[in-house]
This record gives structure tokens, sequence and C-alpha cells, in this order.
């Protein structure tokens, strides 16, 4: 049978270069079937979890902390809106370049008003917090990140009277957060402000999950938690480590803007296929199979 594919999430292909000599690589390589699915999807599947129901908060706070007990956990991971003619766009959620001792101050400033529903903010990770909820709590429902980003967030707030209390709370979030010191500081920098928070992924700690893969490569939080839950290796991500990456593991290299994917990690995806089958699964669907026979394909040489 061989040694299993090692799977490599990659950036989306339609902002890769033409020119790039990852398009032989796919040229020589076997075509799959397209999968549009979203990132939360493609984790969830990958083990063995229903994203509809995945309770990404709780896995991870126990992962970055180890307390998430029996409690229900519900991230409010900081934000950057920014309005416009038609709303408010959620320009950016849990990716905002912040230190601890930002975090934290910002947290500071907003625990008035968590406090004022009975909650504590807790700052995981500078970029991921989170909000300890009791364990029978009743919740509307939150959308994703993915669900959100780019349109207009008022779309996408949890609604009726069930979201009435959570849709005052991100409000004075962002009155509190509007003109706050930091932000300008980051601005200068050319970082964008964390003007509010995104609240998602409720749920409580689940039982033990499975994966089908051997280990993971990434930086990613959730890929790492729920790496963790499924009792599987993980390492994080530098090219040394993709050069030498595992048969069977999965590879995570999803959300490396496209010139620097391009560029610097291009020699170690190439090293990779050299000696290993692999499996390319990019961002926008586009799936592909490679074994390093394949590069006797020589006949396949047009760019895709």
């Amino acid at each position: 049978m061989g040694a299993p594919a090692t799977q490599l999430w990659l950036p989306a292909l339609d902002r890769l270069d033409r020119a790039h000599p990852l398009r032989r690589l796919l040229a020589q390589a076997d075509r799959l079937a397209d999968v549009a699915s979203s990132r939360l999807a493609c984790l969830a599947k990958a083990f063995h979890a229903d994203a509809a129901t995945l309770p990404v908060a709780a896995l991870i706070r126990e992962h970055l902390a180890g307390d998430a007990g029996e409690a229900t956990w519900l991230n409010a991971d900081p934000a950057w809106v920014q309005p416009d003619m038609t709303g408010v766009r959620l320009l950016a959620c849990g990716s905002m370049s912040l230190a601890m001792d930002e975090a934290q101050a910002f947290a500071g400033e907003l625990q008035p008003a968590f406090a004022g529903l009975g909650l504590r903010l807790e700052v995981g990770a500078p970029n991921q917090w989170q909000v300890r909820l009791a364990p029978d709590a009743h919740l509307p429902d939150f959308a994703t990140p993915e669900q959100a980003l780019g349109e207009d967030l008022y779309q996408h707030l949890p609604q009726g009277a069930e979201g009435r209390p959570w849709r005052m709370l991100l409000n004075e979030v962002q009155v509190l957060l509007h003109q706050h010191p930091l932000n300008a500081a980051r601005q200068s920098r050319g970082l964008p402000p964390v003007n509010s928070v995104w609240l998602w992924g409720a749920g409580r700690l689940p039982a033990p999950l499975q994966s089908g893969f051997a280990g993971v490569l990434g930086n990613d939080a959730l890929l790492l938690a729920l790496a963790s839950r499924a009792a599987i290796p993980s390492q994080a991500r530098t090219q040394e480590a993709v050069a030498a990456a595992q048969a069977g593991w999965l590879v995570d290299l999803q959300d490396l803007p496209a010139a620097e994917f391009g560029d610097a990690w291009w020699p170690a995806i190439q090293a990779l296929a050299q000696r290993q089958p692999l499996h390319l699964a990019f961002a926008g669907g586009e799936r592909w199979s490679w074994r390093p026979l394949h590069r006797w394909r020589f006949w396949r040489g047009a760019s895709r």
C-alpha cells in the first residue's frame, strides 16, 4: 500500500503567481474533485466532529489553560470592525497581531461590561479570549468569523430576545474600545485597531476526539486544540519542520500570505514532494494527489 499521504493545507491557489513552480508540480499530479467547504468544516471533518456544534471555545480554552472543566465557554475574540455606507463590516477577528500586555490592557477595559452580565473575560492567549458560562447556560446562535468576515456584522449578531443582552454587550464593548489609546499606538505602527470582539464557538468540552492523521504541524489554535483532544502529536510550524514532515501528518500552511508562501515556504514543500506522497488541498477547494514518481510526467509541463 505504501506510506500514507501527507496532507498539505495551502493558501488560495488563485493568489499564487501563474509562473510559480508549484503549478508545474500540480500539472504533473492527479487532479481530484474540488471540495467547497469552509475551514471550520474541514477541521471538524478531520477530527470526526460536527462543525455546526463544535465547541471551539472550550477546546481552545482547554488547550491553552487546561481549565475548561464542565463549564460552557464562549469565544470573545478581539476584532476589527469598520463602518461604511451600508453598515459596519467585520474585517478581522482573532488575527490581530496582539502582544499579551496589549491584550490584557484591552480586556481590563472591557471587564466592567462583561461583569454587568455576571461574566469575566479571560485572555487565554493574545488573540484568543474566552468567557466562562454556567454549564446549563442557554445561549442564542452565534455566527462564526468565517460566516461574518467582510459582511455587515449586524446581519450576523445573535437574534431575538435571547440575543438582546449579547447585542447590548457588543455595543458597549465597541464604545469602550473606540477611543482606547492603545489603538492610536497600533495604527501608528500600521496595525488595525481592536475595536470590537466577536462572540462565537460556544459549548462544553467534548469527549476525546479521533483523527485519521498521525499528527499535525501548524500554528492555528483550534487545530492544535483538536490535536490535543485527539491525543495525537503536534508541532509548531517552521520551514525545517515542514520539509521533514512525517507521512500521514497534516501540515497547515493555509493562513500564510500567498507571496510569503510562494517564496519562503516553497523549498520546504519541494523537499517534501521529492520523498513522499502528498495530498494538496487549497483554501479555494481545489485538490490534487501527488506521488514522487509523478515528476517523470514530462509531457504534463503546462501550467494550470
